[in-house]
């Protein structure tokens, strides 16, 4: 397969990565800066935030891993490996990351919850469902097409064993 059929995919895929680098090294750090400002004995809910944003440092984690594993997948499309156990792997690690970025989330919407109804600002909680959503999402996709792959991969190798 050309190099080139997969020039957008994986346009998408760096393109994905930057606004997240973006926020993790100019957003995110000003957001602690003014939380450790307010830390001050019995500031619980500057703790929450930074609590939050930890997550959010630690979710990048597997992110990046995921984007890594979408980038491996486009180049064994581009090698002509599509329909091997490679891809298979590569959609499992795929699937397994989005399901751990949307267990982080899910074990920290408690706080972005208490954080939204202190700062009047319901929109929070909803990025971070969103972000849950998404990730299962993901999670779910990637799961249909490990199994479709898998299936395709078995239907290959009992046709080349037939010949």
């Amino acid at each position: 397969m050309k190099r080139g059929s997969t020039f957008f995919l994986r346009t998408a895929v760096i393109l994905m990565g930057i606004p997240v680098l973006a926020l993790c090294v100019f957003g995110l750090p000003q957001v602690i800066k003014e939380a450790i400002g307010h830390i001050q004995p019995g500031a619980e809910l500057a703790y929450m935030i930074l609590g939050v944003l930890t997550v959010m440092y630690v979710s990048t984690i597997p992110f990046y891993f995921a984007l890594y594993q979408a980038l491996v997948l486009l180049r064994y499309i581009d090698n002509s490996q599509a329909f091997t156990e490679l891809s298979v792997i590569s959609l499992k690690k795929i699937k397994i990351c989005a399901l751990i970025i949307s267990g982080l989330y899910v074990v920290v919407l408690p706080f972005i919850f208490i954080i939204a109804e202190w700062d009047d600002a319901p929109g929070l909680v909803l990025m971070g469902l969103v972000i849950v959503g998404a990730s299962l999402v993901i999670a779910v996709f990637a799961a249909v097409l490990e199994r479709l792959l898998q299936e395709a991969i078995t239907i290959k190798s009992e046709n080349d064993l037939t010949v």
